[in-house]
């Protein structure tokens, strides 16, 4: 793999999990003020984000190459809204989609076809990224200071569960071990 493809995949992996993180903070922020079902939501987030990072982890480990972790920053502790942290998770939904977007554009220029088919998956998971967040800004718009509205919202937030997508590529299904 060329060098450069290996920096950007080494990077994504600091930038999906800071998305994790910065997810878990908004969860706790959310919780704090009383929005379980919102913060319920961003937990699943979380570890939906976690996932991406494992994936770009085992894609560099499947091409036989080193994986360098980074720093990972602090995330903010504490937002003015539910809408504020739902923007702000709007606002990094499309970073890393432009990060994404810069991969592909990366992989292109160098002819890397096992990269680029790779990251056609997260091209496809960053529009239902984006919908998702940009859905649930929408409703926070709509319903303004509310707050019959929002406690409507969280509740519907709430039921909100985790699983893996059967679709993830370069991650174990259950059972399996990593590299198998």
């Amino acid at each position: 793999m060329d060098s450069k493809m290996l920096k950007e995949l080494n990077q994504q992996i600091q930038e999906e999990t800071y998305s994790s993180y910065i997810y878990l903070a908004m969860a706790a922020d959310l919780e704090a003020n009383g929005f379980k079902g919102m913060a319920t939501w961003m937990q699943v987030q979380a570890r939906e984000e976690k996932i991406h990072a494992d994936i770009f982890l085992n894609y560099i480990l499947e091409r036989g190459e080193r994986v360098e972790l980074e720093a990972i920053q602090k995330p903010p502790v504490t937002w003015e809204s539910p809408l504020a942290i739902f923007q702000a998770a709007l606002d990094h939904e499309k970073h890393i989609t432009g990060r994404i977007d810069h991969m592909v554009k990366v992989a292109r220029e160098l002819n890397d076809n096992a990269s680029l088919n790779m990251l056609q998956w997260f091209i496809e998971e960053q529009v239902e990224e984006e919908a998702n967040v940009g859905e649930a800004v929408q409703q926070l718009e709509i319903v303004g200071d509310d707050g019959r509205g929002k406690l409507m919202i969280d509740r519907e937030m709430g039921t909100r569960v985790f699983s893996v997508p059967a679709s993830a590529p370069y991650y174990p299904k259950p059972g399996q071990a990593i590299g198998a």
